[in-house]
Formats: C-alpha cells, structure tokens, sequence
C-alpha cells in the first residue's frame, strides 16, 4: 500500500513535471524513411523518391510555437538534405537543411531535424535540395495552424486540402542532371503532375488512356481551405477550378486581403491558401487545372495537369473543353497586376495578437541595398552556368555556418557585390555580409527570358514593387510602403525587376536563390550572413550536439554518431516515457 501511495505520487510528479515542460511549446515527431519506389504518374515506369513509400510524402501538421523533430532515414544511393522551405528556422539556421549550412546525410545514415515553428502560421512544404533530387520527388506539404486564442480572419473551414502542382520529366532526375551537366536545356516537360498523379483523360489525344488522377470529395453547401503549392521544377502554372472562383485568404504565412480569382498564376516554389465554396448544382464532376504559363500554348498543350473535384451529389462525369486560361498572350500587365492586386491584410492577426500591420516596414530606413541581376546561362572555364550579379555560386565543401563555428578559412569570401559586376562572370562562393538588425532592400533584375522565382530562407520579406524595365533609383516612387504582401518566394518577369525589404533579425547564414531547380542548379544562388556582434544564445542557438561534419572538418565525424542520431529533447522524452512506462508497471503490480 505504501509502495502504491509512493508510485502514486512519483506519476503525478512526473506528470507536473512532463506538463511544465511540454505543455506551452508542445512537441510533434515524425519519421521520415526517404527511399526511390517504382510509380507511373504519366504512364511511363519511373523511379520517384518516396517518403515512407508514399509519393508525395506526408504532410507535417504542427501549430504555432510547436517543437518539430523529424527524424530522416537516408536510403537513397546519394546524399540526401531536407529544406523546409519557408520555415524560418528563427534562431537555427543549423536546421536549415542546405549545403550552406548543413553537411548532407550520406546513404544509410540518419540525422533528425528539429526546430521550433516559432510565431509562424501558414501554408509551406519541404524537398530535399541536394542534387536535382527535387525533379524526382520527395516532396509533401508543412501547414502550420493558429493557436486557439489567435483568431483566423475567416470562419473556420468544413475541411483542409493539400494540392501539390508541378512540371514533371519522365526521365529520373540523375537523367536531368546529367543533361545539365553536359551544357543542354531540359527541353519541354512531359507533363504537370497534381499531388503526384497525371492528367485525367479529358482528351483522348493528349491524355493516354490508363493515368491514375486525383480526385477531390467535398459535399455541396460547403468551404473547404485549399493549400496549393507549386513544386514543379521550373514552369509557372495557372490554377483554376472550372466554375469556381478562389477566394484567396494566406500565402506562405500572410493573411492576405481577401479576393476572388478565377485563376491564379503560381510560381515555382510559391504556395497560395484558397477559401473554395461548393455552391454548384453539381450537374456533372468539375476540372481542376494548372496549365503552364508564358509558353507557346499549342506546342505546351500536354503539360497541363488535370485532376477532378467531385461533389457527394455529381450526377456524371466531367466532360468538354478545359476551362479557359488567361487570354493575354499580347498582355504581357496581366499577370503582372495580378500579382500586384495580392495585399497584406494588415488588420488580421498572424502567429501573434497584435494585427499584421502593426509592423510599419514603410517606415523603417534602409541600411543597405543590393540589386542582384540574372542574365541567361553563360560559359565560364568551359561549363554552362548561371549567375547572380556576374557570379555562380560554388557550393563549399565546408558548410559557411560551420566554417564560421569552427573558424576554418578560406571557405567562402564575404565579398558578394552591391551592384552586379561589369567585368566577365567568375565563379565563386561570394556571400553577402548582411548587418544584424539592418534593413535590406534588395531589387531583382530578371534579364532572362523566363519567369524567375526568388526565395530567401530564414524570413519573410515584403515585396514592394514590381515593373518591366531596368529598376532605377526613381523606381522607389512606385513602392507600396503600406501593404506589400510578406512572404518567402517572389516572381520575377522576364525583362521586369521585383523590390523587396528584409529586416535582418534572425541571426544564420541563409540563402537567396533562385526556384527554379535548373537554374539553382547551376549557380544562381548566394548567402546572407547575419551574425551578432554580441554572441549570445537568445539570438542564435548553440550548434546541435548531432551535427554532422564534412569537408575540412570531416575528420570530426565520428560514424557510430549518425546510425544511433537522436536529438537531445527527443532522447530526454523517449527516457521520460520509459521512466513513466516503467513507474506504471510497478503500480500495477502492487495492487
């Protein structure tokens, strides 16, 4: 009886204890098994990469504040990263899963990320972001919910859906790198593909019988939240839903001001929240489309992805002609005003109570300016490349955030230019010295002739202003000081500039590149170092006890580390229910 009273409150100690210490930043654990599975989704057998044998992979559900730990088990036949592109990694770059900051998870191996999603809510996804892997998959969807006290600035949903989109090659991306290498273009995708599946036949001459397609269920008289992330490797695509509008409501962690679109052009590696109601009479199934953008339609007419959305009544199949794209092909404004129509409601709370619009960035001065320029691929000591302000990035054998951590030298040059070079493009690793709670304006100048997505980890950034034509200092009379959308993935017009403001707190080497995975590939990237004068750890977390080592520090690297690698907190919470397992047993024995 007496051992009984003493377990007793030996649980309801552990318990107090377990609560005090989970219970306002809880935990969420996934295990991710990253591995190349047979699959088909245009018809032609093809060797994808599966997460837990799923293509695409799971989506990660966390809440604001929450404490993430994913646990990667690598068992491709190369090195393997994840990016959770989006996630600002506030305090962490370490978790960033890039090569500039990360050393890559060899074969057989395992490494677990974990991160808190700190004042963060929205729609993102994660890709592993070594060696053109993202053309063959490996991708899923990260959503991170408000907490209860914080109010959504619209009624809460009947449900959630995640549409992945995305171009798509038959060829495995070992194929697609190879042709990179060799100094070729990819040429026209094979297809689109809607959350990992082909076209449904709504024409039997460019849709070969026998795809497997995605498929929507909803129920008539509802509003659904639909998540649509374009994944793809470099193809702008337009989204619609035929006889639906898309009430747009967040993109990548914004409220937006709330507005109805028959369509919406999606950008590689940019992710939209739609509030979708079901108000047809449902007289037969409904398409649902992304068709590539700013391509010669009649030769890119096959890679238009095609799922349907059935309604719990539909009496048929769908039938007929796709829904129109935009008909702007002598418009080159159209997209462009559409996306400048995208504003920050900046009267909605975000992760925090206070409204969005609460941060005045329209108000704060600028402390330093780059203005970054692409130019097609060029030729640089014989090889194909592409380049930022006159230079392809190298990626370092030494990660920079471990360079820095361990003092090695030589590893990169914190040289990166204000103003694109004049001379002839090099290729280096020229990073960009960012100052820790400066405020950076950064134009980018798209002098290709495709569109350009941008992305910067570690933030979301406000994008002012956007016009054709080379930007100039006069170009700051067009800037939306007020209501410019925050986000992490801009696009950028071919012959056009984008501005966009930074506010340098989070304390990291992070990186600015392009999306699009060819042109990444080949250089069109850099770093922003951001360190604290005052080292500190309430601006940047310790290096985790898991970390891996590779290049100059590969000596390091101790193997038996990586095949048994947990995190600290989720060896302490594996210890925790053990002890209360263990406790538990012993109460009921006593009884």
């Amino acid at each position: 009886m007496a051992l009984s009273r003493f377990l007793g409150l030996f649980l309801i100690q552990i318990a107090l204890l377990l609560s005090l210490c989970f219970a306002e930043d809880p935990f969420v654990f996934y295990d991710f098994e990253v591995s190349y599975i047979t699959a088909s989704p245009l018809g032609v057998p093809q060797q994808v990469i599966a997460i837990n044998n799923k293509f695409p992979g799971p989506t990660i559900n966390a809440t604001t504040n929450n404490n993430v730990v994913v646990n990667v088990r690598n068992k491709l036949d190369e090195s393997l990263l994840i990016h959770w592109s989006g996630i600002q990694q506030r305090r962490s770059s370490w978790q960033d899963g890039l090569p500039g900051t990360n050393c890559p998870i060899s074969p057989k191996w395992n490494w677990t990320y974990q991160f808190q999603v700190k004042d963060q809510i929205g729609s993102f996804f994660y890709f592993p972001s070594l060696h053109f892997q993202r053309a063959a998959g490996g991708f899923g969807s990260f959503i991170i919910n408000n907490r209860d006290i914080i109010p959504i600035p619209f009624d809460p949903p009947d449900g959630d859906i995640t549409i992945l989109i995305g171009d798509w090659y038959t060829r495995n991306h070992t194929a697609l790198r190879k042709a990179l290498d060799a100094g070729k273009d990819l040429g026209m995708p094979d297809g689109v593909l809607i959350n990992g599946k082909g076209p449904y036949r709504y024409n039997d001459t460019l849709v070969p019988d026998g795809i497997d397609y995605e498929t929507i269920n909803v129920h008539p008289g509802k509003t659904y939240r639909l998540r649509v992330h374009n994944v793809g490797i470099s193809t702008s695509l337009n989204f619609r839903i035929q006889r639906h509008n898309l009430l747009l409501a967040e993109t990548e962690g914004s409220y937006t001001v709330q507005q109805n679109y028959t369509s919406l052009d999606i950008h590689v590696g940019q992710s939209y929240s739609f509030l979708l109601t079901t108000d047809q009479n449902a007289s037969s199934d409904y398409y649902i489309v992304a068709s590539a953008r700013f391509v010669n339609e009649s030769q890119w007419k096959r890679v238009t992805g095609v799922a349907i959305l059935r309604y719990s009544n539909s009496k048929g199949k769908a039938t007929g002609p796709l829904p129109d794209p935009p008909q702007d092909e002598y418009d080159k404004t159209f997209s462009m005003n559409q996306a400048r129509s995208i504003r920050w409601n900046v009267s909605a709370s975000g992760a925090r109570p206070n409204p969005q619009g609460s941060f005045r960035y329209g108000s704060i001065n600028v402390t330093e300016i780059f203005v970054l320029k692409n130019k097609p691929p060029v030729t640089i000591d014989g090889k194909r490349r592409t380049t930022l302000s006159g230079i392809s990035f190298v990626i370092p054998a030494t990660p920079i955030r471990l360079a820095d951590q361990f003092k090695v030298k030589g590893v990169y040059k914190l040289d990166f230019p204000n103003r694109p070079l004049t001379g002839p493009p090099k290729m280096e690793t020229s990073v960009i010295n960012g100052t820790y709670r400066g405020f950076m304006e950064v134009i980018l100048q798209n002098n290709d002739t495709k569109v350009q997505s941008y992305h910067m980890s570690g933030y979301a950034f406000f994008v002012v202003g956007m016009d054709y034509g080379e930007w100039s200092d006069n170009s700051r009379g067009t800037y939306n000081k007020w209501d410019g959308i925050a986000r992490t993935t801009t696009q950028v017009y071919p012959g056009a500039w984008t501005a966009i403001l930074i506010s340098l707190d989070n304390v990291g080497v992070w990186n600015l590149r392009t999306e699009n995975l060819d042109s990444w590939y080949l250089g069109q990237e850099t770093y922003v170092r951001v360190v604290n004068p005052e080292a500190t750890n309430k601006t940047e977390l310790p290096m985790p006890d898991n970390a891996l080592f590779c290049g100059a520090l590969s000596k390091l690297q101790k193997p038996q580390d990586i095949s048994l690698a947990t995190s600290i907190t989720g060896s302490r919470s594996k210890l925790f229910l053990t002890v209360l397992m263990v406790a538990s047993a012993l109460l009921v024995l006593s009884c």
